[in-house]
């Protein structure tokens, strides 16, 4: 089989070349970072669980009307993604105050918000991907008025679809981020939701009694965090209570490495 070329290599995916021009495939890694990857670690089976969940909730988007680069799912680790020129800029969705936003306003952690914000930082790992503001991404020409406009309205809408398909499921959509790319036909270019919608960049809390079912599990140091992970794809529906594939796959993917 022949080596596949890699195109780039993220803190939690790997994308390489994909088998037709404009496709890549995206591969989900157990690689687990926080705080600007300062602090490191692994999540056994995560790359599983949110290829899985990033997989349902992009495919239930797009019965929406929300446009993604989401083609369809090749194995339990890799999907093929339509290639596109990614915008710099990571959207912060927040519905409940947490995080960041909690530290910056004082605001305890668990305040419902006032209504939903949506805040926008600039993609760079080495400036610890700052906070920027509307007048940044026109002054910097990163996306034009219309993109923005484009973002909004997905984000938004986004949003409230999530957050009535969690609720369903006895989870409370807190905040999540989210990435869009362009994609080209010939001079003109639209704009399409890129990346994940996984645990990795969403908090999620239990309903009922607000435990964390998150990343956040594993940036501080809470313990259980293959838990809550494989816990949210079981209240989607995709882990039955007694499926092992996810530590299989673990199994495998180490014999492989020859660890």
């Amino acid at each position: 089989m022949a080596r596949r070329r890699q195109i780039y290599e993220g803190k939690a995916k790997i994308l390489y070349e994909g088998p037709e021009p404009g496709t890549l495939i995206q591969y989900f890694k157990d690689d687990a970072t926080a705080f600007n990857a300062q602090k490191r670690g692994t999540i056994s089976g995560k790359g599983v669980l949110n290829n899985r969940i990033s997989e349902h909730i992009f495919t239930a988007l797009q019965t929406i009307g929300v446009p993604t680069h989401f083609i369809r799912r090749l194995n339990m680790r890799e999907q093929l993604i339509r290639q596109v020129e990614i915008i710099p800029i990571e959207i912060v969705i927040r519905n409940v105050a947490a995080g960041s936003l909690s530290k910056r306003l004082g605001i305890e952690e668990g305040t419902q918000l006032p209504r939903t914000i949506i805040e926008y930082y600039y993609k760079d790992d080495a400036l610890g991907d700052p906070m920027i503001a509307d007048e940044h991404i026109a002054c910097f020409g990163w996306a034009s008025q219309d993109e923005m406009n484009d973002i909004a309205d997905m984000a938004i809408r986004v949003n409230d679809f999530l957050c009535g398909m969690f609720a369903a499921i006895g989870i409370r959509l807190i905040d999540f981020k989210l990435e869009f790319g362009r994609v080209w036909d010939g001079d003109y270019a639209r704009v399409i939701l890129a990346d994940e919608i996984s645990p990795d960049g969403c908090r999620l809390w239990d309903l009922k009694t607000n435990k964390k079912l998150d990343k956040d599990r594993f940036r501080q140091d809470l313990g259980e965090v293959e838990e809550a992970y494989q816990e949210v794809a079981r209240r989607l529906g995709l882990l039955q209570p007694d499926d092992e594939s996810a530590v299989l796959d673990l199994d495998s993917h180490r014999k492989k490495r020859g660890k």
